[in-house]
């Protein structure tokens, strides 16, 4: 189970944070690499993420795949080339370009395919997000938002394309689940760029490249190109502010903590063992959909 104190995280005022973080290295064949990051390493203060992928993919990796109890999402960044093919049991069969997002929200059960098209190279974050017990059954929803219907914040130093929720009264597309806001930060020499975290929020971020500065509560944690770190808002809107010497660019993922517990099993999140015995059974009787 998440518990609520965090024995290696720094509590400012209402506001906490943890240590930044070196992900996994995960190698697949020759055509994927990535840093993993799990929810075990940020002290609770990752929910309601299950774990984040920050990767690289040239050519098909995984095959058809299962999911249930949670919601997949691939965020492509913009340097990626080509084009990353998505399929899913819901009869979604999309080409999805540099910078776009997709959110499959897999609730009871789905079965989903991506893979770059011949020639492409995918530079991406691929995101597990919890879904509360009771919602572990919904029916499947996706959400697909292109570059182009993404709403950029600009301003002196900084460019940041809201790829979900708000910051600093722009509106993007909400997603199929749960209220979450997805922040692609790019910050010139000197820039920085302030965002308000919702009270009692939690927030992930990534120092994709180039290193920044993180302040939360009049307090700063240096966050070095490919390190995490995540930070819970207080009882009140958090001030989250982001500032680099030579230019950086950070993602940035916020979402209402769920603060249940959960069991992982790869492509599973479901709330006790009993519950995953059920979905790998349904899953082997071909309940799950297929894609044809």
């Amino acid at each position: 189970m998440l518990g609520n104190t965090y024995p290696n995280a720094s509590i400012r005022g209402g506001a906490a944070t943890t240590p930044p973080v070196q992900g996994r290295t995960l190698q697949i064949g020759g055509g994927f690499s990535a840093s993993s990051f799990d929810h075990e390493s940020f002290e609770g203060l990752m929910d309601p993420l299950v774990m984040v992928d920050h990767f690289t993919m040239t050519e098909p990796t995984f095959g058809a795949h299962p999911h249930a109890g949670m919601s997949a999402v691939s965020i492509l960044f913009e340097d990626s080339t080509g084009f990353f093919h998505n399929r899913d049991s819901l009869g979604n069969d999309i080409d999805l370009g540099p910078g776009d997002l997709y959110w499959l929200k897999a609730g009871g059960g789905a079965v989903h395919d991506e893979k770059p098209r011949p020639g492409s190279r995918t530079h991406a974050l691929q995101v597990f997000v919890n879904l509360p017990g009771r919602r572990k059954q919904d029916a499947p929803a996706a959400l697909h938002v292109p570059a182009v219907e993404m709403p950029a914040l600009r301003g002196d130093g900084f460019r940041v394309r809201v790829l979900l929720g708000a910051s600093n009264g722009v509106e993007g597309a909400s997603s199929p689940a749960l209220p979450f806001t997805g922040l692609d930060v790019h910050l010139e020499r000197g820039g920085e760029f302030v965002h308000e975290m919702r009270a009692d929020a939690d927030a992930w971020l990534l120092a994709v490249d180039g290193d920044a500065e993180v302040a939360v509560e009049g307090s700063t944690t240096r966050l070095r190109q490919g390190l995490a770190m995540a930070v819970r808002s207080g009882r009140s809107a958090t001030a989250l502010a982001m500032r680099t010497e030579a230019g950086a660019h950070l993602a940035l993922l916020e979402g209402a903590p769920i603060r249940e517990s959960f069991i992982q099993e790869g492509p599973f999140v479901m709330a006790n063992s009993q519950e995953l015995r059920a979905v790998v059974a349904a899953h082997a009787a071909g309940e799950l959909g297929s894609i044809d």
